[in-house]
C-alpha cells in the first residue's frame, strides 16, 4: 500500500474479520469463566486472576460460532491443553478414526466437589 493509497479491500476484509473474531471470542470467554470453575478441565491445572490469561475457552464440537448461553459447547482449557485438543482433532481429520485412535471425552468434573468450594 503506498502513501497515498487507503486501506486496500484486503486489508478491510481482514480488520473486519478480526475485529469479529475478538468480539465473538470477548463474549463466550467472558460468559464461561463466570459458568464455570477456573480449572482446567484435562489437567486439573487450577487459575486465579494472576494467570487467567493462560486458561482458554475449548468449544467441544470445534465450531467457534457454537456458543450456547448454557455453556454446553464450551469446556475451560489450559493453553497447552487447548493445542493438544485441537492437535488430536486435526490428526483425526487428516487420518481418520481407527479404534486405536477413538478420542475420549474428558473425565474432569469440575462439580464434584460443589459443596465443599461452596463453604470456601
Amino acid at each position: 500500500m503506498s502513501a497515498n493509497q487507503g486501506p486496500s479491500k484486503l486489508d478491510k476484509v481482514l480488520a473486519e474479520a478480526r475485529e469479529y473474531k475478538a468480539k465473538r471470542e470477548t463474549g463466550y470467554r467472558e460468559q464461561a469463566l463466570k459458568l464455570y470453575p477456573w480449572v482446567c478441565g484435562r489437567c486439573t491445572r487450577e487459575f486465579n486472576n494472576a494467570n487467567l490469561r493462560e486458561l482458554t475457552v475449548h468449544h467441544r464440537d470445534h465450531n467457534h460460532d457454537n456458543n450456547p448461553s448454557d455453556g454446553s459447547n464450551w469446556e475451560l482449557l489450559c493453553l497447552y491443553c487447548h493445542d493438544n485438543e485441537h492437535s488430536k482433532f486435526e490428526e483425526l481429520i487428516q487420518y481418520g478414526a481407527t479404534k486405536e485412535a477413538k478420542v475420549e471425552a474428558a473425565t474432569y468434573n469440575p462439580f464434584a466437589d460443589l459443596k465443599g468450594m461452596m463453604k470456601k
